[in-house]
C-alpha cells in the first residue's frame, strides 16, 4: 500500500477499494463482507476478530482501508489505533463504532482515524467514508475540532491530577495522607470528589481512565 495519498487516490481510482475488517462480532462481520461483495467498487481481502491478528495484516500494508470495531476481541480500538502510530505504520483506518459516544470519537481523532462511522449508518454513509478514507481524505460525523482535547482529566485542577497520578502508582489512603500531611478523612473527601468529576465509582475505575487517556495523549498528566 502507497502510503503517500496522491498516489493512492490514482491507484486506487483505477480499481477496487481493497477493504480488510477487524471486528469481533461474526454477525457484523458476515453482514459488512455481504454489503461490500454485492458493491463493485470494493474488494473485502481479509476479516479478523482481534487485533492482534489485524496488527498483523497492518504491517503487511496490502489493503487501502482497515475498517475496525472499537471493542476487538483481544483489544479496544484505542489501543490498535495507538499501535499503529506508535510503529508509524501508514494504513489508512475507519472506525466502525456500534456506541454514540462522542467520547469515543475524540479518541479516535486524537489517535489519528481517518474515517468513522457507526453500524447503523445507511450502506451509503459506510460505502461514502471507507471511499474517502481510501482517497486519502478525513471523514468523520461533525465535531467541534476546538473540543477534541476535552476529556474527563481536562476539568480536573493540578491538585487532583498529582492525586490521580499517586493512586495509579498504587499509593494507599495512608499513604497519600502521611506523605501529604492531610488525615485520612481529608484524602477520602478529595478522592469521592475526584469520582465524580471523572464519573467513576471507586479507585479501578479513576486509575483505568487515567491509564487510558494518558495513552491517547502525547503529554502525559502529572
Amino acid at each position: 500500500m502507497n502510503s503517500k495519498p496522491g498516489k493512492t487516490s490514482k491507484a486506487v481510482g483505477d480499481r477496487r477499494v481493497r477493504v480488510v475488517v477487524a471486528e469481533r462480532n461474526p454477525l457484523v462481520i458476515s453482514a459488512l463482507r455481504e454489503m461490500l461483495e454485492c458493491d463493485g467498487r470494493f474488494e473485502l481481502l481479509a476479516s479478523v476478530q482481534s487485533g492482534k491478528h489485524f496488527l498483523e495484516l497492518a504491517t503487511a500494508r496490502e489493503f487501502d482501508v482497515a475498517v475496525i470495531g472499537w471493542k476487538l476481541a483481544d483489544m479496544d480500538g484505542a489501543d490498535v489505533l495507538a499501535e499503529i502510530q506508535a510503529s508509524k505504520l501508514p494504513v489508512r483506518i475507519a472506525v466502525f463504532s456500534n456506541d454514540h459516544d462522542i467520547g469515543i470519537l475524540k479518541q479516535c481523532v486524537r489517535l489519528g482515524a481517518q474515517g468513522y462511522c457507526f453500524q447503523f449508518d445507511d450502506p451509503h454513509i459506510i460505502f461514502e467514508t471507507i471511499l474517502a478514507v481510501a482517497h486519502g481524505r478525513i471523514c468523520i460525523p461533525y465535531i467541534d475540532i476546538n473540543k477534541v482535547n476535552d476529556t474527563p482529566l481536562a476539568q480536573l485542577t493540578v491538585r487532583e491530577r498529582e492525586l490521580l497520578a499517586v493512586l495509579s502508582d498504587g499509593w494507599t489512603n495512608l499513604q497519600i495522607a502521611t506523605r501529604t500531611g492531610i488525615s485520612e478523612n481529608t484524602v477520602k473527601y478529595h478522592l469521592k470528589n475526584l469520582y465524580d468529576k471523572l464519573d467513576v465509582r471507586n479507585r479501578a475505575m479513576a486509575v483505568a481512565l487515567y491509564s487510558r487517556e494518558r495513552r491517547t495523549q502525547k503529554q502525559p498528566f502529572g
